[in-house]
């Protein structure tokens, strides 16, 4: 059975199809409650490595085959270090100076990076519609991460007498330790390990390198944590702790195996489709759980890059420049020519006409 949106009529298949973009967005609001009593590299550990485990068992109920040989178990290594300690690195130290749906915007343009990754490693095509959602998600990107008055002064001619000051080194030195920064880079670690899950999949099974994966790295960020942070869990709660438990179980296990159940489906269409709703729930239960409020230019901003996410991820599906313009020229000439009267002359054998 293949659940798609377009082609079932029945809810239950339109919420299970929905359900790992909806895990992933409210997992963001769970996390984002508990930083406020612990700290961000063992908050990230605890999400994905117990996650991970799960993969890993639920693999093996599946009679998934296990990693064998050096080359699978380096490309699961490096794949680790990169799609999980530095991504949820920085998704845990982002979240700590952001609020969970900007968030979640920023991790979800990624596919803008992929995009280009793509393009410049194995010679994908980008298309018309696919340049012109990266354009459209740097346009938005930057609403949401610059500070309000740099937009603000760009249709100004204070921008131009205080350009000296925007291009001073505290100026950006500012912008690299804001946690819209920090998940930008946690979006192009994603990005880079989506790009490296074909290279991954050559040597392994997907969802035991997946396990396996999510497991592997976490233990560096408990590591980073033992050495740099502290007071880790001596504040947290009991709801602390359910929250935990629902970004681990439901946030991470869950979903990715979802995600993976669709895929293996042939949903991969109407899941990339439905990319832009993650943001969309963490907005929503953002501003209902944990009063997040946007400014006009950053609320412009998602909105903008949204757009982007849809136009990349379906720049295959949409009809590109020729067929549009063919389908006008159909639709607008043809009419045309369907208008013109046409009179019937009769000729006798004479040449005159009648």
């Amino acid at each position: 059975m293949q659940f798609s949106l377009t082609d079932s009529q029945r809810l239950p298949e339109r919420l299970f199809l929905i359900a790992p973009f909806f895990l992933w967005g409210t997992a963001m609001v769970a996390m984002k409650g508990v930083l406020a009593h612990t700290t961000p590299l063992f908050m990230g550990g605890l999400r994905i490595a117990p996650a991970g485990l799960l993969v890993i068992f639920a693999a093996a109920l599946l009679g998934k085959k296990q990693p064998q040989g050096w080359r699978a178990w380096l490309w699961i290594v490096l794949f680790s270090l990169i799609d999980v300690t530095c991504f949820q690195g920085f998704l845990a130290l982002g979240l700590s100076h952001t609020s969970a749906g900007l968030g979640s915007v920023m991790i979800d343009s990624q596919p803008l990076a992929v995009a280009l990754l793509a393009l410049f490693l194995y010679g994908e095509r980008i298309g018309v519609w696919g340049w012109l959602g990266l354009g459209i998600g740097i346009t938005g990107i930057s609403c949401i991460g610059l500070p309000d008055e740099w937009i603000l002064q760009l249709g100004t001619g204070e921008w131009l007498q205080q350009g000296h000051a925007i291009l001073q080194w505290q100026s950006w030195l500012q912008i690299s330790h804001s946690g819209e920064f920090l998940m930008l880079l946690a979006a192009l670690s994603m990005a880079v390990g989506t790009v490296m899950i074909r290279q991954v999949c050559r040597y392994a099974d997907p969802i035991s390198a997946t396990g396996w994966h999510m497991f592997l790295g976490g233990l560096p960020l408990f590591f980073g944590s033992g050495l740099w942070e502290s007071e880790q869990w001596g504040h947290l709660t009991s709801s602390d702790w359910i929250a935990i438990s629902y970004a681990a179980i439901f946030g991470s296990a869950i979903a990715y195996g979802l995600f993976f159940y669709f895929a293996s489906k042939g949903n991969l269409t109407s899941l990339s489709s439905l990319t832009f709703l993650t943001p969309v729930f963490a907005l929503v239960f953002g501003n209902l759980f944990l009063s997040e409020v946007l400014s006009p230019i950053q609320t412009f901003g998602v909105g903008l890059t949204l757009v982007s996410i849809y136009f990349v991820n379906q720049r295959e599906q949409l009809p590109q420049p020729g067929e549009l313009l063919a389908w006008v020229d159909t639709r607008l000439v043809g009419t045309k020519k369907s208008k013109v009267a046409e009179i019937p002359i009769q000729v006798d054998a004479k040449g005159s006409r009648k």
